[in-house]
């Protein structure tokens, strides 16, 4: 069977392959009703991991039949989180608006329950939060490891989109997805290295949560590989707004780079850059990862790395289903593509 390719989307619209790129990586620049047009046409023809969203409804070649035409199993996915996530610049903003679509066509309804710092305590379950009704559950922004090992052993479905760190080779005993972390990073200490910027240093706690670890992870491997010494000094375990300018401050001198863990960091660490009366990237470079709204507005445009939210939505879904389809799966460990996108704040 022929794979479907981006040029046979955009055959079949007759629009650019650009266009369909766009659409399938939720950049910038589409309208909603031709994105969603882009979108509906991947699943029909079956394009890489759009391809089982069909499958799952019983056709991998045409789109899913409503649910009043064809049942589902159906029932209610219950979205665990302890940040109600701000819509506009969280990178699972969007990943759950399309999550929360593929899931209305298979006939399954998603409700929300925020876990507060009591529930995180006691090791109690949200008031809202009904395990009768419950088909699976989906957690984010859950890296408290010991309430995560709690919601496992509930005897449900349960799917992490990132998680607590494993600094120490442990794994929670559920499926677990992740944007992947190191490439972008990698490629990006290989960039500096080769221009003569050798003094780069992390913004970030490595054991906030797992994609911290392997994003500060992948940034030592790249130097230990390439022979660059790192300068623990310009290592930083900070996350807050306050601890970055302290920790800034306390520096006698900075660094060609800072690598930083999210792109709220980066902005972080440029805004007190800026009251300290330094520059970027004049005086040092900055990078980010996640590609959110802030990154494209701040001033200088901010290096980060792209986050394809939909194909995490998609996976999301299909880990999910899959699960509560077939409860006795070994577990699965899933990471989706991500990309380096070089703006004026590392001068690439």
């Amino acid at each position: 069977m022929k794979r479907v390719t981006i040029q046979d989307i955009a055959d079949a619209l007759g629009v650019s392959r650009n266009t369909v790129s766009k659409a399938i990586n939720n950049s910038d620049g589409l309208a909603d009703a031709t994105r969603e047009k882009i979108l509906q046409k991947a699943v029909e023809m079956g394009y890489k991991q759009f391809s089982y969203v069909a499958a799952l409804a019983g056709n991998t070649a045409t789109p899913p039949p409503a649910v009043e035409e064809s049942p589902a199993p159906g029932g209610e996915i219950a979205l665990f989180t302890t940040s109600i996530f701000n819509q506009s610049n969280h990178f699972a903003a969007s990943m759950m608006d399309r999550f929360q679509r593929e899931l209305s066509q298979l006939g399954y309804i998603l409700s929300i329950h925020l876990v507060d710092r009591d529930n995180l305590a006691r090791r109690t379950l949200p008031a809202t939060f009904d395990r009768e009704k419950c088909s699976g559950i989906l957690c984010i922004e859950m890296f408290d490891w010991a309430y995560d090992e709690m919601v496992c052993a509930l005897g449900l479905p349960v799917l992490f989109v990132d998680g607590p760190h494993k600094r120490y080779g442990n794994s929670l005993p559920a499926d677990q997805l992740y944007m992947e972390n190191a490439l972008g990073i990698t490629k990006l200490v290989n960039e500096m290295l080769r221009k003569g910027r050798r003094r780069i240093g992390f913004i970030g706690d490595y054991e906030h949560c797992q994609s911290f670890f392997e994003r500060y992870s992948a940034f030592r491997c790249a130097m230990l590989l390439a022979g660059a010494p790192v300068e623990e000094r310009f290592c930083l375990r900070v996350n807050r707004r306050e601890e970055v300018e302290d920790a800034l401050r306390a520096l006698t001198e900075l660094p060609d780079l800072f690598i930083c863990a999210n792109d709220f960091i980066a902005v972080d660490v440029m805004q007190a850059l800026n009251k300290m009366g330094k520059s970027v990237p004049g005086d040092v470079l900055i990078s980010g990862f996640d590609d959110a709204p802030e990154s494209r507005i701040v001033t200088p445009p901010l290096t980060t790395v792209h986050i394809h939210t939909q194909s995490m939505a998609y996976s999301a879904v299909h880990l999910l289903l899959t699960r509560i389809q077939e409860p006795a799966l070994d577990y699965r460990v899933t990471y989706t593509e991500t990309e380096l996108i070089s703006r004026e704040s590392t001068r690439i």
